[in-house]
């Protein structure tokens, strides 16, 4: 017996309400970490050197994993890759939470790492095949754009509260009723998918190649904070990450069953709103790290003034995401929305770059955290639209999949170098004699210019490279392969 119109609507957006609580647990889970590190630091004797590793270990295996993870969930079917993934998560948060030592919470943090890539992987997969109908789409991914914008904050303020009135250990803690809870759900209302079988893309070869490749790439781009760019360590472990990954994309062309049908990459809008998505993420994921440190270092915040300083942006972006941009971008198309929105981001760089040492709130930052939050509420549910349009059912687990690790990268590649620009431009400050207030502002500066100008590389490749998506049905990826209705979720 079918569900009632009704019914099956609710269904849907009971199940998106599930599926963002996944997300959210993740998102929280890569700042709610960051507030703890010093408390970490001295609980368990991690040298400075080594307690980078405690993020590393996460970032390393969460952006390695997410290409090959997006595509299994198509094969062996994106509802048992996402509440597996919750479940390895949630399991190893309680390592984490009870770690003793060191490399017993590093293991933990990489193992978090596998079972985040496995359910992020497949989240925007499953909510372009929940929400066939464009505008209900737009409306999701709006919710969905919410959730992970929002995270960030709520991590902040969370690890910061959790931190100070109990211990470390709870941030991971935390993580477990929610995931008991979220894949107890999901197991419930999400629609089962067989997926298209392990047979239409299981090539080992591939997958050894892609998951080396990307966790070589994000572990040279992370270790950049101490081997500098030119250095035989980053070059070396660059060269080999490319060769791997080049070696992947030839297996793709002439395998009969490729791990990634390079058909996806024929869709314009979905390579053209990839590499805008990677600029654009690059420049923000810059900000939140090095603006974070302009109101700690030199402006003297806490963590929960930090976290309630930068509320207003979240507050915009579900202001924006939830019910505002889904109908700009059905009025206006979504190339509009995106530029406005990629526009006011630049708008909001350029205020924090002139920031002074002795900063004020309501004049400096205020107004920076409203444009961003309007800019990232406006693009990003726009471009998540160009993103998804044009890939079949089948492909649409690997075209998450693909946005989820062009973010990882995008963000992993530009906080390196926007921190490595921001430093040598503090340590020149204070070699000159500049206080180290007035040497931090300045470097913080250049990184938001340089910030800016990637902002402005993407508006100058979406203006042009993006096409209209139509309201009717998406257009299909050339020589996809189509699959029978049932075998999609």
């Amino acid at each position: 017996m079918t569900r009632s119109a009704p019914t099956a609507i609710r269904s849907r957006w009971l199940a998106l309400a599930v599926l963002c609580a996944g997300t959210l647990m993740i998102i929280l889970d890569q700042t709610i970490v960051n507030v703890a590190l010093p408390a970490i630091q001295r609980d368990l004797g991690f040298s400075p050197s080594s307690l980078a590793w405690v993020v590393n270990a996460y970032l390393i295996a969460f952006g390695g994993l997410l290409l090959l993870a997006g595509r299994l969930g198509d094969l062996i079917g994106r509802k048992r890759m996402f509440v597996t993934g919750l479940a390895v998560f949630t399991a190893a948060s309680l390592l984490c939470g009870v770690a003793a030592n060191p490399w017993l919470l590093i293991t933990g943090r990489f193992v978090q790492g596998i079972g985040g890539a496995m359910a992020a992987a497949v989240l925007l997969g499953m909510i372009v095949t929940l929400f066939p109908e464009p505008g209900e789409r737009t409306k999701a991914i709006g919710f969905f754009s919410f959730v992970q914008a929002s995270g960030g904050s709520i991590g902040l303020l969370a690890g910061g509260a959790l931190t100070q009135a109990i211990n470390w250990h709870w941030i991971f803690y935390v993580n477990l009723p929610i995931g008991i809870v979220t894949a107890l759900l999901a197991w419930r209302l999400l629609d089962a998918d067989r997926g298209l079988g392990i047979g239409a893309g299981a090539d080992v070869t591939s997958a050894i190649l892609v998951t080396g490749g990307q966790m070589l790439g994000v572990y040279t781009i992370v270790r950049t904070e101490q081997y500098a760019w030119g250095s035989a360590h980053t070059l070396g472990f660059g060269a080999v990450a490319v060769v791997l990954l080049a070696a992947f994309l030839v297996r793709q062309a002439t395998v009969a069953e490729p791990l990634l049908p390079l058909r996806v990459f024929r869709v314009r809008n979905v390579s053209v709103a990839n590499v805008v998505q990677m600029l654009m993420v690059a420049a923000m994921f810059g900000f939140q790290f090095l603006g974070i440190l302009y109101l700690q270092q030199v402006l003297g915040y806490g963590p929960v003034q930090i976290g309630l300083a930068i509320l207003p942006a979240p507050i915009a972006i579900g202001a924006l995401s939830v019910g505002v941009t889904p109908r700009l971008v059905t009025r206006f198309g979504g190339r509009p929305v995106l530029l406005a929105g990629l526009a006011l981001l630049v708008a909001g760089l350029v205020w924090l770059g002139r920031a002074p040492v002795d900063g004020a709130y309501l004049a400096d930052v205020l107004p920076v955290m409203v444009l961003l939050g309007i800019g990232f509420g406006l693009a990003f549910p726009a471009l998540m639209t160009f993103a998804m349009s044009g890939v079949t059912d089948a492909d649409s687990g690997l075209a998450s999949g693909l946005v989820n690790t062009t973010q990882q990268v995008g963000g992993a590649f530009g906080l390196a170098v926007l921190v490595s620009l921001a430093a040598a431009r503090t340590d020149g400050q204070l070699a000159d004699g500049a206080s180290a207030a007035t040497a931090l502002t300045s470097g913080f500066h250049l990184s938001f210019g340089v910030g800016a100008v990637l902002v402005l590389i993407a508006i100058a490749l979406a203006a042009p490279g993006l096409r209209p998506v139509t309201t009717a049905e998406p257009e299909q990826a050339p020589e996809a392969t189509q699959v029978p209705a049932e075998a999609c979720a």
